[in-house]
């Protein structure tokens, strides 16, 4: 200690390159006298190099990754060639060290587990609710991800709300891919065998819905849309809409009339339908022509989208230039018109039961010819 104090009163009267070099001096002395830089160096890879070994150790890591992933933090203290092979052999490893990582951590139970549920078709759904740091679940994802495979798993899909959106860039980094997104979440998938997958795309159709509604007087029920590509052209048309998620076609026709119109009505059949492609975000679409019974005669625009509503004469509704470019409204009062006046049977909905599950659906037939047929 006392040779200590003289030196660090005097130190011009040892030169400190010798004391650092030599091996005699204590290695307390040796680093207190290095260059401050240098000092400060050492002391954040060994703070690393702590750090990672009580990481490596928590997760029960293979001691031989151990070794590599502290020889690599180092930097390589001992210096020369040595530090540079630990520094290349970290380098090189560095996928392989973070597989086997998870794996180990995984097996140890150091990772958080993921939430997940068995699907019907051989496949995990993980279902994100709290937040997680990205670190801890890039882990936790790598070790499900390995166990899964293990075990035959075939489609992994990984439904993330979007407040935890900060999780999207390690389920990228696995391989995963976006399969479909809505207001609130972003769902993505993965396909672990080593073959084409045979996952289901997302939905491919949008359903919309045309009203044909008649009163006693033969005036149709016409509207003037504020938007779209007939706004401004003074064209009269059929209400029309879009079938909301989990909405039948039935009640989306009379929803629609009423919210465009104010008109209370009663779903007859269904007349028609047209399909179309690439239509909306290149969806298909699917329109279907609905024959509705007027139950008010009131009108109440909806001032958001409906520029002008009336009751027409249906003679003035045809005579309309329009109509014989527009060949889908022209078809639509042919058809209201055929089953008002003639014989034309529509498809009408029964609610059916189905065999896999406790829901109701709707099944559309030609209720009047089946009826005849039986008796």
């Amino acid at each position: 200690m006392a040779a200590t104090r003289a030196l660090s009163l005097a130190p011009s009267l040892v030169p400190t390159t010798t004391i650092t070099r030599s091996r005699a001096a204590p290695l307390a002395l040796r680093r207190h006298l290095l260059p401050l830089p240098r000092r400060l160096s050492l002391c954040i890879a060994a703070t690393r190099a702590q750090a990672a070994h009580r990481l490596q150790r928590a997760l029960g890591c293979p001691a031989r990754l151990r070794g590599a992933l502290l020889l690599g933090a180092r930097g390589g203290r001992r210096g020369g060639e040595l530090g540079r092979r630990g520094r290349a052999m970290a380098s090189s490893t560095n996928s392989m060290v973070a597989a086997e990582l998870a794996v180990a951590a995984g097996r140890s139970g150091g990772v958080e587990p993921l939430p997940f549920v068995n699907d019907k078709h051989g496949g995990v759904i993980v279902e994100m609710v709290a937040p997680m740091d990205p670190a801890v679940f890039s882990a936790s994802l790598k070790a499900a991800l390995a166990k899964w495979r293990e075990q035959g798993i075939r489609g992994v899909w990984i439904k993330l709300p979007i407040t935890l959106s900060n999780l999207i860039p390690p389920v990228v980094e696995e391989g995963f891919w976006y399969h479909h997104a809505e207001e609130t979440y972003l769902m993505l998938a993965y396909w672990l065998p080593n073959t084409t997958h045979t996952l289901p795309v997302n939905a491919t159709h949008r359903v919309g819905i045309g009203a044909f509604i008649m009163n006693d007087k033969r005036e149709v029920l016409a509207v003037q849309e504020k938007s779209g590509v007939l706004r401004g052209l003074g064209v009269w048309k059929f209400p029309t809409g879009i079938v909301e998620p989990g909405e039948d076609i039935y009640a989306g026709a009379v929803r629609e009339v009423k919210e465009e119109t104010g008109i209370d009505a009663e779903f007859v059949e269904v007349l028609a339908f047209r399909q179309s492609h690439k239509a909306f975000f290149d969806k298909s679409d699917l329109f279907f022509v609905c024959l509705l019974r007027p139950l008010s005669y009131d009108i109440t625009k909806q001032d958001s989208e409906i520029e002008a509503c009336q009751w027409m004469p249906v003679e003035e509704f045809a005579a309309q230039p329009f109509l014989q470019k527009y060949e889908l409204v022209k078809y639509i009062l042919e058809v209201g018109l055929t089953k008002v006046d003639k014989e034309y049977a529509g498809f009408s909905p029964i609610t059916i039961k189905s065999a896999f599950t406790d829901k109701l659906s709707s099944f559309y037939m030609n209720r009047r010819d089946l009826d005849r047929a039986s008796r």
